[in-house]
């Protein structure tokens, strides 16, 4: 095994055959061979080393070379996937992004929900999307919430902390800015990186939430980059989020 390894589940995903879940499924039918030998679930692969393939068909190898990091304005209505697993043929990221900046085993860092918006890192780089994901690594994330109700109390309470049925949140830093009569542009910065944790936290002070973006994922702004839009990673900015200092906010 190489520093590079990582399940066969994981490395059909990156690849863009599929989702995890459905990855599973293909490895557990038999469909799916890593040099020329049945894989098995769990089964640890070198993605740029082996060959694998799935109906036959060899899946496109990631090269060994520098990483690809790329940035993308995720538009709401979008999907953070390979493919729609409901059929429904509802775009997804990959749809969107411009081709010369597809390469193979391209993966995104994390999840935005379908209709959430925003800063989206996706890399060929497995061993950072997965370390910059892990709970363990504090990464902040900055967003901007719509939201109408009482916004100056909901602020108050947020900066307080929220007890949710997984557990107390406490945002890193909370402001509030009225847009009109009881809407209000909500920004805050969390490090957890739970399950819809935005929205909820949101929900248990009362705020009803009608729009959702993230503009920072850790050293990384979205800026002025248009919706739909996305563009590669500077050198500094490769840099910043691929080394130690990641999670901290900037």
């Amino acid at each position: 095994m190489t520093e590079r390894s990582v399940r066969i589940q994981r490395a059909l995903a990156r690849a863009g055959i599929s989702s995890r879940r459905r990855a599973d499924e293909l490895v557990a039918a038999g469909r799916v061979r890593v040099n020329g030998v049945v894989a098995v679930i769990g089964q640890k692969v070198d993605p740029v080393m082996d060959r694998i393939a799935v109906d036959g068909a060899e899946i496109a190898r990631p090269s060994a070379g520098a990483a690809a990091w790329v940035l993308l304005n995720k538009p709401p209505g979008v999907l953070t996937s390979a493919r729609d697993e409901r059929d429904r043929d509802r775009k997804t990221v990959f749809d969107i992004l411009p081709q010369d900046l597809k390469s193979p085993g391209l993966t995104y860092v994390g999840r935005l929900d379908y209709m959430t918006e925003g800063a989206l890192l996706l890399t060929t780089d497995g061993a950072a999307a997965h370390r910059l994901t892990h709970p363990s690594s504090g990464v902040a994330r900055t967003y901007v919430v719509r939201v109408r109700g009482d916004g100056d109390g909901g602020a108050a309470l947020l900066r307080r902390g929220v007890d949710l049925e997984d557990g107390h949140v406490r945002p890193e830093s909370v402001t509030a800015h009225s847009v009109g009569s009881r809407s209000w542009d909500i920004e805050l910065t969390l490090r957890e990186g739970r399950t819809h944790e935005v929205r909820r936290v949101c929900e248990a002070v009362g705020l009803e939430v009608e729009g959702l973006k993230r503009t920072r994922f850790g050293p990384i702004s979205l800026g002025d980059l248009a919706p739909g839009a996305a563009r590669r990673l500077t050198r500094r900015e490769v840099e910043a989020i691929s080394g130690p200092t990641a999670g901290e906010a900037r």
